[in-house]
């Protein structure tokens, strides 16, 4: 069972069960197949054993009703006689020449949702492409009641009329129809690709859930608890970094972000390590669990979504125990700064000068643009473990929207990675759009007269790449980095489309998972050249912080030591003292004591 489904949060969102199978189910199945517009009319892809005579009656039905095959479009069909089924639910990929893998994932989520009224339906988009249907068919049957009644639609309702509100489906099982291998059973292939589509699926829905859970529920302490239970659950190496231990080893932009709110933050490290290894990646996610500007407060209408600012964290976790799910021949550290921006009397001011973890200091201009300040700490420790790669992502500056608008994430970085995340992304049909760190940009960021860097640029326009720009001064010499800026594609406050539901939308996932394992397979390709020659000398670095850091920690145990023999003497002596004064003052002494694939048929 996937550690995803044992997830201990206050509500879960809902995905149907799903499985493979080598022949049609049975009567009780709604049965989805694709419908292709080509020159010669409404082309459509069957299940092999079904008889001409029972194709060529489904398509003259589905004729009869004007379908086209257009990409995404449906038509709801009674059984037809030849076809054990409860119902037909046709779906259109348009060109049957250009279907590509984000075509066939869409049209299988909105497939997903014309089957909300149905209880079990058996697909046959898979016999296009078996990654893109599972996928796309879970990621668009997707529901979150959050605190809804349990309350269900009529059993009708949808029958001719798609469901459009998510909270109403009854679909439990999806099966994929795949050809048999041998004993009327699926390839050994095919089961692999099912089960890491399926593992793709439970991540992206449960990054979804954690960005729908409400701030009341998710604030720094319960989403690290929460992290730390499914991650030693999943085998990775845990670790959860108190306020107290933040004080104690300087990480001072996720204590100046957290210090206004009640609700202290924490840092969460997960590691995952393969025996065998290629390369190593460190994931670094934005974990505001929930955002009003702080002093620099915001506008009140659209505030409430502002539990949507923990979305980078929350794929980043999914992400980290998938790829253990996955068994990923990559070493991945996950690392999840986590507080809560509000404003009160203890609250960071514009104005204050932060020092962060390793040493740089940080002019704030705007505590509204607290996400790069929690990240700024947190990629510089985990520069530390001297990673490849690192690949951070936050729902960080509204100028994403305005730049590239909701669905099109930004993304800046070393050039060789920074272009190669983007086009994954768009691959896997998260899309994404390079961008570069003008000199200008740069400057606006690091011309502060009293810090090292200003938290925001001193220009009104290229604020996504200021964003950029600043947190490229925490990354270490000989990495390859890239950042994704989500804060449109996180969360959709429009209506659904595609597989992706109204708000959180899981992204970016899927990229994120891509790139793991285009790293996997050839990490070189991906690797920035002016990283290959830093390299050596960062080594160098990371043995000497290291070092460093074992010796600040001998010394505290040290220093322990002593405070601690010094209290014994002084009990020691309190106590002589203390046995000689009853006898000259009884009074006195009373006083002092109150003190965590394959073929179909065409038709």
């Amino acid at each position: 069972m996937s550690v995803f489904s044992s997830a201990s949060l206050p509500t879960l969102g809902d995905i149907p069960q799903a499985r493979l199978a080598t022949s049609l189910p049975g009567a009780d199945y709604a049965l989805v197949v694709p419908m292709f517009a080509t020159s010669d009319g409404l082309e459509l892809l069957l299940w092999p054993s079904l008889s001409d005579e029972a194709s060529h009656t489904l398509l003259t039905a589905l004729e009869t009703v004007n379908a086209t095959g257009k990409r995404n479009e449906i038509r709801i069909l009674p059984p037809v006689s030849g076809i054990t089924s409860s119902a037909i639910i046709a779906v259109g990929l348009g060109d049957g020449d250009d279907v590509s893998e984000d075509v066939l994932r869409q049209a299988a989520g909105v497939a997903a949702r014309a089957a909300a009224t149905f209880r079990r339906v058996a697909s046959t988009l898979s016999l296009v492409n078996l990654t893109a249907a599972v996928e796309g068919t879970l990621l668009g049957s997707y529901t979150y009641r959050g605190k809804r009644g349990t309350k269900t639609v009529d059993e009708q309702q949808g029958v001719d009329t798609p469901a459009n509100d998510p909270a109403a489906s009854r679909l439990a099982e999806v099966v994929f129809l795949v050809p048999a291998a041998g004993k009327k059973r699926p390839s050994k292939a095919a089961t692999r690709e099912f089960e890491t589509a399926l593992t793709t699926a439970q991540a992206v829905c449960f990054a979804r859930d954690l960005v729908n859970t409400p701030p009341l529920e998710l604030y720094p302490a319960s989403y690290a608890n929460t992290v730390a239970k499914l991650g030693k659950q999943a085998g990775l190496t845990v670790e959860v970094y108190d306020e107290q231990r933040l004080a104690q080893e300087g990480f001072g932009g996720i204590l100046a972000v957290g210090q206004g709110s009640s609700r202290a933050p924490r840092l969460v490290h997960l590691r995952h390590e393969p025996k065998k290894p290629v390369s190593s990646v460190a994931l670094v996610g934005k974990g505001i669990t929930f955002d009003t500007g702080g002093i620099s407060l915001k506008r009140g209408p659209g505030m409430e979504n502002m539990t949507s600012d923990m979305a980078g964290s929350a794929a980043v976790v999914a992400t980290v125990i998938a790829a253990a799910e996955l068994n990923l021949p990559v070493v991945v550290d996950a690392w999840l700064p986590l507080a809560e921006n509000m404003p009160s009397a203890t609250a960071q001011r514009p104005g204050d000068v932060i020092r962060h973890y390793g040493g740089l200091t940080s002019e704030i201009l705007n505590t509204d643009a607290e996400g790069r300040i929690v990240l700024g700490d947190a990629i510089a420790r985990a520069c530390e473990e001297q990673p490849e790669f690192l690949i951070e992502t936050a729902t960080l500056t509204g100028a994403q929207l305005v730049a590239l608008g909701t669905r099109t994430a930004g993304v800046m970085g070393s050039p060789t990675l920074r272009d190669n995340v983007a086009k994954i992304g768009t691959e896997v049909g998260e899309l994404a759009w390079a961008m570069p760190l003008p000199e200008e940009i740069v400057a606006g960021v690091t011309g502060s007269d009293v810090a090292d860097l200003r938290n925001t640029g001193t220009s009104s326009y290229g604020g996504m790449m200021a964003a950029g720009a600043y947190l490229q001064a925490f990354v270490a010499d000989g990495i390859s980095w890239a950042h994704l800026d989500v804060a449109g594609p996180a969360y959709n406050t429009t209506g659904v489309y595609g597989y992706n539901p109204k708000r959180a939308t899981g992204q970016p996932v899927r990229t994120l998972l891509a790139t793991l394992a285009a790293i996997a397979n050839n990490p070189d390709a991906l690797r920035d050249a002016s990283a290959n020659g830093d390299r050596a000398a960062a080594k160098k670095q990371k043995k000497s912080t290291k070092a460093k850091r074992k010796a600040q920690a001998s010394s505290k145990a040290k220093a322990q030591r002593a405070t601690a023999e010094i209290h014994t003497k002084s009990k020691k002596t309190s106590k002589t003292k203390t046995a000689k004064a009853p006898q000259k003052s009884k009074k006195a002494s009373n006083n002092s004591n109150k003190s965590k694939q394959g073929k179909g048929k065409r038709s």
